[in-house]
This record gives structure tokens, sequence and C-alpha cells, in this order.
């Protein structure tokens, strides 16, 4: 994915502020042996790339001074209520380049396992992204999670998955990461209603006539 920068000559609060009023946003890209460079790019065009779910988990190609950059998106910052970038960082990145980085997960086959075909079953995601250790030139855009085998009470772990060439999952010492679990649909208990029991005849309370 390719998008465009051009650097910024304004640095401080203020610059930025003005930069933000005409339509623009700031931002830097670091790393490799060039200095860091403060950039700013157009707000609507990152605002929609931000939107991508590629923008966050590839590498980027960022034209910058009339050269191509391998970047990578390390980190947004939002304004707390308005539709609005304050920053954006990128890093710069090569073939050797070895990063952490968290992908998104994308499960598959749910609709023709057993558990949901079949038990009509539900699948709870409890991992929506999952933390990789790569070359950056290795990074994939997403993991995927098969669930065609999956069977009712099925519970994915993070060492379930299969991880492609090259890529490390990082867990941080937990090996039992819970990705995903089948859950039984519930069933809805009918209680039937009590029935009155009809009253009996009082027959102490009459009198003979």
């Amino acid at each position: 994915m390719q998008f465009v920068a051009f650097e910024r000559a304004k640095q401080g609060t203020g610059a930025s502020r003005r930069l933000r009023n005409t339509g623009r946003a700031p931002g830097i890209v670091f790393g490799g042996e060039a200095a860091p460079v403060t950039i700013e790019l157009d707000h609507n065009a990152l605002w929609h790339a931000l939107k991508k779910e590629t923008f966050h988990a590839s590498i980027l190609d960022m034209e910058l001074a009339g050269k191509t950059h391998k970047v990578l998106l390390r980190d947004v910052q939002y304004h707390p209520y308005k539709p609005q970038v304050l920053h954006v960082d990128f890093q710069r990145v090569d073939e050797k380049t070895r990063l952490h980085k968290k992908v998104p997960l994308h499960f598959v086959n749910a609709e023709n396992s057993e558990a949901v075909k079949t038990d009509k079953c539900v699948v709870n995601h409890v991992m929506t992204e999952i933390e990789v250790e790569c070359l950056a030139m290795q990074l994939p855009e997403f993991i995927e999670v098969d669930l065609g085998n999956a069977k009712k009470g099925d519970t994915i772990h993070a060492r379930d998955l299969v991880m492609p060439k090259g890529i490390k999952r990082v867990t941080h010492g937990r090996t039992n990461l819970t990705v995903a679990t089948l859950v039984p649909p519930k069933v809805e208990e009918v209680v039937a209603a009590p029935v009155d029991a009809a009253p009996a005849d009082d027959k102490k309370g009459k009198k003979k006539k």
C-alpha cells in the first residue's frame, strides 16, 4: 500500500495545531541509518487509509521527497472526541529489520465445521490479533485460524495456530492463551405455569335445613 508524505519545516505545538487547521496531519518517520524526519500528510487521505486493516499490519511504501521508503505504522494519536488524527509515527524498515508487531487474526471455515454446521455452536473470538516476531519483509498481513475441524466445546489456543515460515508467535511466557472457543447454543428451559387446584366444596360451613 502506498501513500504520500511531505517534509515538515515547522515544528512545535503551535505549528502542529496550525497544520491541522489546514487539513494536514503531523507525523514523524524514524529508524534505519537516517535521522528522524518530521512529516505531514493529507488528513483525509490518512483518515481513510487508517480504516484499512492492511495500513496497520503490512509494510507500506511512503513517497517522500521524490523517493520511496519502506515503512511500518507504529503509532497513531487521535483526538479524544473529534474525528481527527493528532499525530502519526512510522518506522523505516529493510530486509535486515527484525521486529515485534501485532497482526490481525482471520477466522475461516467456521460455517463448515461440525461445531457450527451440526451443533449450532457460536464462535467466541477471545483474541482478534496476535503478536509476532519476524523480519520486516516477512511480516504477514494476517494469521489465518482454520476452524474447519472444530467440534462442540473446543478451545483454540495460540499454540494451535499454524504460523507461516519464519514467523514466531510472541506470547510473553503464556502458553495457554485462548484464541477462540466453540460455545454450544443456549437451551431455554420452558417452565410450565402452575395449574391452580380446583377449590374443594366446603361442606362444613353449610347448615342443614
